[in-house]
């Protein structure tokens, strides 16, 4: 059997050349291209995470207001103003058969500003007196400016007067001994209202409390006790 040897086939035969397969990038969806993670961002469809940007939002703003305190407290440096009780007597401090307490109470207080580009407006002062935990008197202090490093005094806060005071044993057991020692246990609670002034500049109203822990002697024209007050810094209390 002979075979016909077969003609050589151009490139023609086949056809036109097929063209290699292309590529298509859908828009937003990885590679190159599209929107960075901002603001604009968010409002646009990308690919970026909304909670992202958000918190890179807050993150930022949170940044800038903590220079901007920083700034403040460098410039300004401010502290806290101090409270002392500098003098305290009773003339006038005992129980009557009907736990009616007479009291006749005169405190002097010290209030120190160290700041040097802040002054202080003190807008209220309600002085409250305590004995064992029971208020007996309420009294309102004076209003004034305190200026930069000063120190100011007022009074005497005088609590005066007569209210109901119901005590526990325990109680009464320590009122006879502080009578019999001519020295009272009273605590002194300043309610303040305060503003702040730099500058030309006044800003905030804030309602700090001042607590004063006082060991207070009695003096009488008939009968004074030996102990001396002591001054007492007050503290802070919330």
């Amino acid at each position: 059997m002979s075979y016909q040897k077969q003609p050589e086939l151009n490139g023609a035969y086949y056809g036109p050349p097929i063209p290699p397969p292309q590529s298509y990038n859908r828009p937003g969806r990885g590679g190159g291209g599209g929107c960075g993670c901002c603001l604009l961002d968010c409002l646009c469809d990308c690919g970026c995470c909304l909670l992202g940007c958000v918190f890179k939002i807050i993150f930022s703003i949170l940044v800038v207001i903590g220079l901007i305190i920083l700034v403040f407290w460098l410039l300004v440096r401010p502290h806290e103003p101090k409270f002392y009780a500098t003098d305290a007597a009773v003339t006038t401090f005992n129980f009557s058969n009907t736990n009616q307490l007479s009291y006749d109470l005169a405190v002097n207080f010290t209030m120190r500003n160290p700041n040097r580009k802040v002054g202080i407006y003190y807008d209220q002062i309600e002085a409250n007196a305590f004995y064992s935990d029971h208020r007996f008197s309420t009294v309102l202090g004076p209003t004034f400016y305190q200026g930069h490093k000063n120190t100011t005094s007022f009074g005497p806060v005088v609590f005066k007067g007569q209210n109901l005071v119901l005590l526990g044993s325990d109680e009464k057991s320590d009122f006879e001994k502080q009578s019999r020692d001519g020295l009272f246990h009273i605590m002194v609670r300043l309610h303040l209202r305060v503003r702040f002034k730099l500058g030309l500049f006044k800003f905030g109203t804030y309602k700090p409390k001042v607590k004063c822990d006082l060991m207070v002697p009695f003096k009488n024209d008939g009968k004074s006790s030996s102990q001396k007050f002591e001054t007492t810094r007050c503290r802070y209390y919330f």
